[in-house]
């Protein structure tokens, strides 16, 4: 029985744009019988995210996140369907997902470490349940429940950046369900910026790539910012928490622009934004939805609630086949995506 599968190259030193080139397929053989408590799948789903620039180094950064080493199978979050069971509660046809997915065709995976899905909450779309309906779902709604401090009737305004992607175009979405009067995404072109503003319901966008930002930013947020869901940080998240307001909060999802350096998680703000934020006594938090596993059952319900309502909009850029998954990774890195970047791996 052959799969094929990713193996791994690091790229030399922290400071780097990752590349398709820093990974390669190959073609082995896994065994033809499983032991008690295995489970056989075949891969449907596959998904790159952002966080793992972090695991092409020998130090993370991260205390639960471990590197991808030299030559073994990379993994993440993954979706396939069971193929033979030795697990008593999985059968033959039963939807499995894991967030230690391998980049492999067919597995044999720790059935103790699955869990199964129901494609009805999510209409059939199970490739949803590694987006809006998964982990980065969880990440949105969590974040702004917990970090966001948002409240019906206090006409606060949000700003994300990072707006079309995974997390932040569900973000925007869920912002305004929880409660913010206005919503104001951060993109990097115009097809995104539309998208945003007509499917997805923002007030307005703005493309960081054409003209001033923070002047654009004072023009839509004329009460300033009350919410900041940052995915980015760097110069755009600078120019955001210039017009935050006095107790405003941001939500420290993630910080794109400097995955590819050499610098501490979360990166230091420079000194004239870290004055402000003491000043204004502007909520600055590392967030990690992992810490909140507790509430994921009646989120992901509320998630996919949503979806069937048609109230919250979902977006995916998929490419197809194992073979173009590293070719993915660079271009959701490069912002190539539109929402959640997923590799369909068979049908």
């Amino acid at each position: 029985l052959f799969i094929d599968w990713f193996d791994f190259k690091i790229i030399l030193g922290k400071n780097g744009v990752p590349v398709a080139e820093n990974f390669r397929m190959e073609q082995s053989t896994i065994a033809d019988t499983i032991q008690v408590g295995q489970v056989r799948v075949r891969t449907l789903y596959l998904s790159v995210d952002p966080y793992m620039r972090c695991r092409m180094n020998e130090d993370t950064g991260s205390d639960y996140l471990l590197p991808w080493q030299l030559s073994e199978v990379a993994d993440g979050g993954g979706i396939g369907v069971v193929e033979e069971s030795k697990q008593d509660n999985l059968a033959k046809g039963d939807f499995v997902t894991s967030f230690n997915w391998p980049w492999q065709t067919v597995a044999i995976l720790d059935g103790s470490l699955l869990q199964k899905l129901d494609p009805q909450l999510v209409s059939g779309r199970l490739s949803y349940y590694l987006g809006a309906a998964g982990i980065t779902g969880l990440t949105a709604l969590l974040g702004i429940k917990e970090k966001g401090h948002v409240a019906v009737g206090a006409n606060q305004t949000m700003v994300v950046s990072g707006a079309a992607g995974a997390c932040g175009s569900l973000a925007g979405q869920i912002g305004r369900l929880e409660g913010c009067s206005r919503v104001v995404g951060i993109a990097g072109t115009d097809e995104k910026c539309s998208i945003l503003v007509q499917e997805m319901g923002f007030d307005a966008a703005i493309n960081y790539k054409k003209g001033n930002v923070a002047k654009q930013l004072r023009e839509l947020c004329p009460g300033g910012v009350d919410v900041y869901f940052d995915n980015v940080g760097g110069d755009i998240s600078d120019a955001v928490i210039s017009q935050m307001n006095q107790n405003s909060h941001i939500i420290l999802c993630g910080q794109i622009s400097q995955y590819n350096k050499d610098v501490p998680y979360p990166p230091p703000l420079p000194p004239d934004m870290e004055k402000i934020q003491k000043e204004r006594n502007i909520t600055r938090e590392r967030f990690l939805v992992l810490n909140y596993m507790d509430k994921q059952e009646t989120s992901v319900l509320q998630l996919c609630q949503w979806i069937q309502e048609g109230k919250l909009k979902v977006r995916e850029t998929v490419v197809e086949g194992l073979a173009n998954i590293g070719a993915a990774f660079q271009s959701m890195m490069n912002g190539g995506n539109i929402g959640k970047q997923i590799v369909s791996v068979s049908k």
